[in-house]
């Protein structure tokens, strides 16, 4: 009976892979050698999957793998392991825009719900990586758009009437019922880009 052995490709995820692929090509830029364990801290990985990827990246031609000596082994892009990045980053750039576009969607319906419904401010309660495009969604419609990470910041301007906070991670039923001072429940940005 002979074990199954997975594919690398089917556990571990394209970023990990470009991480690797992207590490080698810097670090050939700079002349500089990298370890097999600099690789694995580069992607998150294993040092067990990232030896599998690396056998399997030279399989493909994307790198060359040349020893150094007992130990060591030196890594280098070939012109195909080049094009891999790029076609991979053309990949991941174009996945980006697609959901930018999608949660750009979702907070324009959220905000101009919002807007009918009374509310003139939107306070931003907490670090998130897409608050531009509430910003930029406020901005078009008219809200005004406020980004407080201090939590009593926000408490005290959702007693504005016309406010409404909106907070990145999931909101409890405590903090949901005092965002009720305003007449707006808060929400939570989840919610928002599920689109309940």
């Amino acid at each position: 009976m002979t074990d199954f052995v997975p594919d690398p490709s089917a556990i571990v995820s394209d970023d990990a892979e470009l991480a690797i692929l992207e590490s080698i090509y810097s670090s050939q830029r700079r002349s500089q050698d990298l370890t097999q364990r600099d690789l694995a801290a580069a992607a998150g990985l294993s040092l067990g999957m990232t030896n599998a990827l690396l056998r399997r990246f030279s399989d493909k031609g994307w790198v060359l793998l040349k020893r150094l000596n007992a130990r060591n082994i030196q890594y280098a892009l070939t012109p195909e392991g080049v094009n891999e990045i790029a076609h991979r980053t053309y990949r991941y750039f174009r996945r980006t825009a697609r959901a930018a576009g999608l949660y750009r969607d979702m907070i324009e319906s959220f905000v101009m719900r919002k807007k009918r419904d009374g509310v003139t401010r939107l306070v931003l309660a907490g670090a998130s990586d897409i608050d531009f495009l509430i910003e930029y969604a406020c901005e078009r419609h008219g809200l005004l758009f406020v980004k407080s990470v201090d939590p009593e910041k926000a408490q005290r301007l959702a007693a504005d009437s016309g406010t409404m906070i909106i907070r990145p991670e999931l909101s409890t039923p405590e903090t949901a019922a005092s965002g009720a001072s305003s007449g707006f429940p808060e929400e939570s940005l989840a919610r928002v880009l599920a689109g309940v």
